[in-house]
């Protein structure tokens, strides 16, 4: 072959090949973050709380101001503030006992702190928070507090454990105008100052608005609160929907909220630009899944079900430089956001998506890692075995509802093109077989990813075909014939051998020999071993990739991105 066509057969295969040459590169997509707020449970997606303190931040806030939250997530303050104390506790309007020992209060009426859910309710209604407060402050004997009820403010004088307590106490309090012995509704927040049995204010719009509670900052200092030992920015909303305990909400900045994911998701020591490409994935999911959990007052949860946000407790300035590096920036395809899925390692390679799971996404396609492997020594079980007796596996199908016997056969039936686990069966000595596929063939055994072979086998893959742009545009597996861009312009490829540069810049020869993608058995054993690579689903960024690329590779955030996001970019919000 000649000398200068074969170098510029090999450039034009791989920009054919790997750069799809006749698809129009499109420029920039325009993008537009429809909040800037988002909503984020906690302590996590399923506790509700009986009552939850509040603290403020020495040097970050000191005081409280009380309102609710418009469904367009805008503020409403209600001119309602605590001045007198940092630490507050939300309850139901319920008989609350405190119990020193776990800080919190329960109900009950046994103990030296009671807060008692019966009031002497003054029946006029006030205009505004101030006018009310006033009121209030007119008792002297009694504890007196305002509560806001659907829009209008009203005093509330005592907490008692009973309706006969309160109506007992009301003759003798000097009340001038009438009243009703009130013991607010199943929605009703109360608030107290903590570890004691002053009420400060009550809450009560049904399910229209929930309280919502804001810190007040200090010295220009953003503020900071303590809520179960850990910290964060911005309101906190007592969700009282379903009339039972409260659900506790975090309405945070979007900005803000990323750097409580960031030094969770990864270790704030990784390189600058790795945290940059998680910034970008973790502000991306967010946005993309707004109002996953309305139904339950909120966005996202705070663990690995959606992302794991512990707010500012673990921040450093290194993670918090990765997001303001990248404010306001997502990850789109064709203008739309991604699912910018990630995990801690793939083993080799990540997978299309409709292998793992259902849909087929354009952007969550399967490529080859081969970034992986100069950190997989660091990587804590990046290989890893488990073995399984016939009888363990019967054992784990059975507690999953199958009706089986003693396992006698494992065999995976079939990898997909990136080497990774599609189908496997299980024939037990009755001979019944049993198959799982997709993510199942992972999660039914309890495996690290679905990147592994049993007892051994051979993982054989692929078609032997060459594809041009897609994996859709197949050229087979004879390229004779087959034509490419030269200096002089469009030629047919001679004969012979046939050389590209793969994504590592390596120029090797394309392998065209056919080859199975099933898997073939395992062979029948009374011992199973599964031998594997990777952890997580393998499902668009892989996170110790990233470490890699710009740890090793001196790779950008959006060189990570678009590696392991085929044909997304990185826009800027307007």
């Amino acid at each position: 072959m000649n000398k200068i066509w074969k170098k510029i057969l090999i450039l034009s295969l791989s920009v054919l090949m790997l750069a799809g040459l006749f698809q129009t590169v499109p420029s920039a997509y325009a993008y537009t973050a429809p909040v800037s707020i988002v909503r984020v449970a906690l302590y996590n997606d399923t506790e509700t709380y009986e009552s939850a303190n509040l603290q403020n931040v020495s040097g970050a806030g000191y005081g409280y101001e009380f309102g609710y939250y418009t469904s367009d997530r805008q503020f409403v303050s209600l001119g309602a503030t605590v001045t007198s104390t940092n630490q507050i506790t939300m309850m139901m309007d319920r008989n609350m006992v405190y119990n020193s020992s776990s800080n919190s209060y329960s109900a009950g009426t046994d103990g030296s702190i009671v807060v008692g859910c019966y009031h002497i309710r003054l029946d006029s209604a006030y205009p505004d928070y101030s006018s009310a407060r006033a009121a209030a402050d007119s008792f002297s004997t009694v504890n007196a507090f305002v509560r806001y009820e659907d829009g209008s403010f009203y005093v509330c004088v005592g907490d008692y454990i009973s309706s006969a307590e309160a109506a007992a106490a009301a003759p003798g309090l000097g009340i001038t105008q009438t009243y009703t012995i009130d013991s607010g509704s199943s929605y009703t927040v109360t608030v107290v100052a903590s570890r004691t049995d002053t009420i400060l204010f009550e809450f009560d719009c049904g399910t229209t608005y929930s309280l919502a509670v804001r810190p007040i900052a200090t010295n220009g200092v953003k503020s900071q609160t303590y809520f179960k030992r850990r910290t964060y920015y911005g309101d906190f909303v007592y969700w009282r929907n379903t009339g039972g305990n409260l659900r506790v909400i975090n309405y945070v900045n979007v900005e803000d909220y990323v750097k409580g994911v960031i030094p969770y998701e990864m270790s704030p020591s990784w390189p600058i630009e790795a945290q940059k490409a998680g910034a970008i994935t973790a502000r991306t999911y967010v946005m993309a899944n707004l109002n996953k959990h309305n139904s339950l007052g909120f966005d996202v949860c705070n663990t690995i079900d959606c992302q794991v946000y512990r707010g500012t407790t673990g921040a450093t300035s290194t993670s918090d430089s990765a997001v303001d590096g990248t404010a306001g920036q997502y990850l789109v395809y064709q203008g739309s956001l991604c699912e910018t899925y990630y995990y801690s390692s793939n083993g080799g390679a990540t997978e299309n998506s409709e292998n793992v799971w259902t849909n087929a996404v354009p952007y969550l396609r399967g490529i080859e890692d081969p970034y992986e492997a100069a950190v997989a020594d660091s990587i804590s079980s990046y290989y890893w075995t488990v073995t399984y007796t016939g009888s363990e596996l019967a054992s784990r199908l059975r507690s999953r509802g199958y009706n089986c016997s003693t396992i006698v056969n494992f065999e995976v039936v079939e990898f997909t093109e990136m080497g990774n686990v599609y189908s496997i069966r299980f024939t037990d000595s009755n001979g019944r077989t049993f198959t799982f596929s997709k993510e199942s063939a992972r999660t039914v055994l309890g495996l690290r990813s679905q990147r592994y072979t049993v007892n051994g086998q051979q993982v054989t893959t692929g078609s032997g075909s060459v594809y041009v742009n897609s994996s859709t545009g197949e050229l087979g597996t004879d390229l004779n014939g087959a034509y490419a861009i030269g200096s002089g312009g469009v030629g047919q490829l001679p004969n012979g051998d046939v050389y590209a540069i793969t994504g590592t810049g390596t120029v090797e020869k394309v392998d065209t020999s056919a080859s199975t993608s099933t898997g073939g058995t395992s062979g029948t054993s009374d011992t199973f071993v599964i031998t594997g690579s990777g952890y997580g689903h393998n499902v668009g960024m892989s996170q110790w990739g990233a470490y890699s690329m710009a740890r090793y590779y001196d790779k950008t955030c959006v060189d990570i991105l678009t590696f392991y996001y085929t044909g997304a970019e990185v826009v800027t919000s307007n």
